[in-house]
């Protein structure tokens, strides 16, 4: 592994200390980037936190529509929440099957601690950007 991956100009092989140390610094960079919010993922979020624990996929992307006045696929919100639950910013669960639905169950989202700390993040951040821009931001 240690010669060829890392290519020095010296003859000695790197630590298995300096490896380690590497690695931690590549996990960081992940972490770190998964933190971050992509704008469909925001939105999602935010439509989570505006309509509660609890709520599931098609009502999510119904709001989103009507919010944003945007036609959505099916498809594009489960993604988003399944990559946000990847990212452990937000849990599913199954809820009970109705009659309505024919006896299908629901999958319900919550929104999880990592989730609420980034909308706190990103809301934080927007809001530093755009200070002292809210007239010009309208008038656009």
């Amino acid at each position: 592994m240690s010669a060829v991956l890392f290519r020095f100009k010296s003859k000695t092989r790197p630590s298995w200390d300096f490896i380690v140390y590497i690695l931690n610094i590549v996990k960081h960079i992940q972490d770190y980037y998964a933190a971050i919010l992509g704008e469909f993922e925001l939105v999602v979020l935010l439509t989570l936190l505006r309509l509660g624990n609890g709520t599931w996929g098609a009502a999510i992307r119904r709001d989103i529509q009507e919010k944003t006045t945007r036609e959505l696929p099916v498809s594009v919100v489960y993604v988003t929440l399944q990559r946000l639950e990847k990212k452990g910013m937000v849990r599913s669960y199954v809820g009970n099957p109705s009659a309505e639905r024919g006896g299908r169950r629901r999958r319900h989202y919550l929104i999880d601690a990592a989730g609420e700390q980034a909308l706190g993040r990103s809301f934080r951040s927007f809001r530093t950007l755009t200070q002292g821009l809210e007239q010009r931001l309208e008038s656009l």
